[in-house]
């Protein structure tokens, strides 16, 4: 080997140390802005799993500005290899991909006898309107399926940033009213025995299409039965209620990122989110109206318990108003809409976790519902986190309060 081969060997082994450790100081750094309270369940698990989260979208960050691939292409790419464990169809289920009014649906079938029609559960992932798939809701689909007897088709809408609202909650109900059309005829299942449900952005798909179609319907279909809310994202008015200071920097998901995600899903300027998050964008004569919504005096005193420190002094900014202003109507809020939406709304599963920014939105959605005389069944996990049921049967990932928690969704739908 002459000199200039081992100069140019040593140079590409200096670069290639260089970019690895950039990437561990950008990683490190992130981790360092990062908290995971003690009442976490497996909170060593979840910091690790942060880790690799972090470390893909630090990655995806550099290959985008160095011209390579897309940030969110990439992340969707290795989350997916990461979390999705497709593994052979168990015995007692059918699993088939199919096309619901040209949306992407894949349907879990459970193949014993139940002596009648099977009740129904149409599911909406969550990932913030720009990340999942069929593919990362597979194993929760299943579990509910199979635990449940349950038939449940999990619809595979539209993302963003290449496509925006309301182009997923357009997917979501023209999926939802094509398997209620068909239900009976082609699958077995009581049309009037349906129910729709997500978690996270999934959630928020869910809650605004039930309020969508309470208004809607022209009778020729039956309602959704039941909403089933997992940690739902509901509001964009606030973020800064207890759950949003308490909980800001747990993982998987900050406080930051839910003003970023809610963005990209409406016009994906998120050059907007720190005065979002500031809550300038919300109109004076609006205010007192969302205040009494959202006022933490309506949470129960536990979810104060960790300290809250109230809201920013907040001036109106007219201009950021218009250009956000879709995030505040109910089908991207549907905890802002009027009383008579509201009251309109089926039977309610919400589950919420104790260290996540979101639990406050579902808290609240719970007292609009009670007190527009809505059956809720409320379950929370007192040491669960955001994002938590992605964690079912996922080998060395999987964190046994997930299936808990889940096991609380079952226990739900059988009941339909």
């Amino acid at each position: 080997m002459d000199i200039s081969c081992a100069i140019l060997i040593i140079g590409f082994a200096a670069l290639f140390a260089a970019f690895l450790l950039l990437i561990i100081g950008l990683v490190y750094s992130e981790l360092m802005n990062s908290e995971v309270p003690r009442g976490v369940a497996n909170g060593g698990k979840l910091q690790i799993v942060h880790g690799l989260f972090v470390g893909i979208a630090v990655l995806g960050r550099i290959l985008e500005r160095l011209g390579i691939c897309h940030q969110v292409g990439f992340t969707r790419w290795f989350r997916a290899r990461l979390l999705t464990r497709l593994r052979p169809v168990p015995p007692g289920l059918r699993v088939k991909d199919l096309l619901f009014s040209d949306v992407p649906v894949r349907l879990y079938e459970p193949t014993t006898s139940c002596g009648g029609l099977r009740r129904g559960l149409v599911y909406f992932h969550g990932g913030g309107w720009i990340m999942g798939s069929l593919d990362s809701a597979d194993e929760v689909c299943r579990y509910i399926a199979k635990e449940a007897g349950t038939t449940v088709v999990s619809v595979g809408y539209r993302l963003a940033p290449e496509h925006r609202y309301p182009a997923q909650l357009d997917d979501c109900e023209a999926a939802t009213c094509h398997f209620l059309s068909v239900a009976e005829a082609e699958f077995g299942v009581d049309p009037c025995r349906v129910a729709v449900g997500g978690d996270s952005s999934g959630g928020n798909l869910a809650a605004a299409l039930c309020q969508r179609l309470a208004q809607s319907r022209s009778g020729h279909l039956p309602s959704p039965c039941a909403q089933v809310l997992i940690y739902p994202a509901l509001q964009m008015a606030d973020f800064n209620l207890p759950s949003y200071q308490q909980n800001h920097a747990v993982p998987i998901l900050f406080r930051g990122r839910v003003a970023f995600y809610f963005l990209q899903y409406l016009n994906g300027d998120t050059s907007l989110c720190q005065d979002v998050l500031s809550g300038v964008h919300v109109p004076t004569e609006l205010r007192p109206c969302y205040e009494g919504w959202l006022s933490p005096s309506n949470l129960p005193p536990g979810c104060l318990a960790r300290g809250f420190g109230g809201p920013p002094a907040a001036k109106y900014d007219a201009e950021l108003y218009h250009m956000i202003k879709d995030g505040l109507d109910p089908e991207v809020s549907p905890l802002l809409a009027e009383e008579a939406v509201i009251q309109k709304t089926p039977p309610t599963f919400l589950l919420t976790c104790e260290y996540d920014v979101l639990r406050d939105d579902g808290v609240l959605y719970r007292k609009r519902l009670l007190d527009a005389g809505v059956d809720v069944t409320w379950r929370h996990v007192s040491d669960g986190f955001h994002g938590l049921i992605s964690f079912v049967n996922q080998g060395w990932l999987t964190f046994p309060t997930a299936t808990r928690a889940l096991d609380g969704v079952v226990d739900f739908v059988k009941s339909l």
